[in-house]
């Protein structure tokens, strides 16, 4: 069964409220709209991910580091799990095409991973942020996982995510929904 949605004030939009009050926000909502260039230069949108298959979106904070890599490489390694549950995988972060293609040929990847460089669609989905590390505070993406239905709605969000065992989450939340 879909998450209920939350009344939103008066003439709020879906990536209003997740701006303002987190990913989570968008649960039981339709995702917010994007077109972005994928690693190879090419123009998506989201419209033309969703209708066939469930949708996998993951937003993750920088290719080429530790936890973005360990990440990527576990969607990598479980594609045929996923398409077997009727998914797709995509990811998105604020780096440019150049670095996803870097990233995508270093380690096989085998989904697309899509360009955010102003972080504009991080901020529609609730997961650009302030964040901190060793004292210092700076704006960033959030690891967050969106699993969203055939219908463009967000089914389930998976904030703050923790790499080890995440894909397991996944796969439970892609069996959940249809």
């Amino acid at each position: 069964m879909p998450p209920r949605k939350k009344a939103l004030p008066k003439g709020q939009s879906p990536a209003a409220a997740a701006a303002a009050e987190g990913s989570t926000a968008l649960e039981g909502r339709k995702a917010p709209g994007f077109t972005l260039a994928d690693h190879a230069g090419n123009t998506v949108k989201l419209a033309d991910l969703i209708g066939s298959k469930k949708l996998v979106l993951y937003f993750y904070p920088k290719d080429l580091t530790p936890g973005c890599t360990i990440e990527a490489c576990s969607f990598r390694d479980h594609q045929a799990a996923l398409r077997s549950a009727g998914a797709q995988v995509v990811g998105i972060s604020g780096d440019s095409t150049a670095l996803h293609e870097k990233f995508r040929e270093k380690y096989d990847l085998n989904f697309p991973l899509l360009s955010d460089v102003g972080n504009e669609v991080g901020r529609a989905y609730g997961v650009y942020k302030k964040k901190s590390l060793y004292g210092r505070e700076f704006m960033g993406i959030e690891r967050t996982t969106f699993v969203i239905g055939k219908d463009g709605v967000v089914r389930k969000v998976f904030p703050k995510v923790k790499v080890a065992g995440h894909i397991g989450q996944v796969l439970a939340a892609l069996k959940e929904i249809e």
